[in-house]
């Protein structure tokens, strides 16, 4: 079983057990679950955020904090609060600043897995619009040729189903929402991700002959964006030695596979 630390939110009566992928001298590297903001987020709707909580914990010498000898977490590698996956943390200052270099250059291998309603036309293809605040809701993100910032994710096919495909995505920028943004805009929308487009992924709809029990309320397979960041490869802030960091995709995301795999085989050419 993977280590965990144990978070708590006294104020909300929250509790959070995150998986610890990686963890060295210099770094920290967390699984974080979906809905879970990596920094305050206005758009959370008042829920901790992953760092605070780290805070709070150090400052407060958790037993979870010393038993990793943390004085110190900067936040490295961020996540949009609706996906889950990696997020990275460095231990001193001094990491986090020369990761912060680093991070501003194309340099990282980031991969997510998405998802998608639809099937694209090609097994790869390339999605280089730019990105810029909604201006009529700032917290979402739009494509805006003349006022957004330059921003470019590859896409590659992993498995396709009757509906709905599993992609790999490596964004090449880090803008916020980017990978979903630039689905949204090729007419591929995440499945979950109400906010651009996606909608929920119902066992009903998938299984022919789905009874429901008696008293029952169906609950989505996937009702937040299926996005999972599963990879990320960077050179060591210390050793420059290339450091790849896994996160296996959590159980929402396995069994609505699953499901796909049984009721949606890839069609018949």
């Amino acid at each position: 079983m993977a280590e965990t630390i144990k978070l708590s939110a006294p104020a909300m009566r929250g509790f959070w057990e995150i998986p610890v992928c990686f963890e060295d001298d210099s770094l920290l590297a967390l699984d974080k679950p979906a809905g879970l903001p990596c920094a305050p987020d206005p758009a959370a709707g008042g829920l901790p955020s992953l760092t605070s909580m780290l805070h709070a914990g150090i400052a407060a010498h958790k037993t979870w904090a010393q038993q990793h000898r943390l004085s110190f977490l900067g936040l490295v590698r961020r996540l949009d609060t609706d996906a889950s996956g990696i997020v990275l943390f460095a231990k001193s200052r001094e990491v986090q600043a020369s990761l912060a270099d680093l991070f501003g250059t194309e340099k990282p291998i980031d991969h997510h897995l998405a998802l998608v309603a639809g099937a694209p036309d090609a097994e790869r293809f390339e999605v280089t619009a730019k990105i810029a605040a909604d201006p009529l809701r700032p917290e979402w993100r739009c494509v805006d040729a003349r006022n957004g910032k330059k921003s470019k994710t590859g896409f590659a096919v992993l498995e396709k189903f009757a509906g709905y495909t599993a992609v790999r995505c490596r964004p090449h920028t880090w803008r916020e929402h980017q990978v979903r943004v630039h689905l949204q805009s090729v007419k591929l929308p995440v499945v979950g991700d109400s906010i651009y487009g996606g909608r929920p992924l119902w066992l009903s709809r998938l299984k022919p002959g789905y009874r429901l029990k008696p008293g029952r309320a169906e609950r989505p397979l996937l009702a937040r964006p299926a996005l999972h960041a599963t990879q990320l490869s960077f050179p060591h802030p210390v050793t420059q030695q290339i450091l790849t960091i896994l996160a296996p995709l959590p159980k929402d995301l396995r069994v609505a596979l699953r499901y796909l795999r049984t009721f949606r085989p890839e069609p018949p050419i």
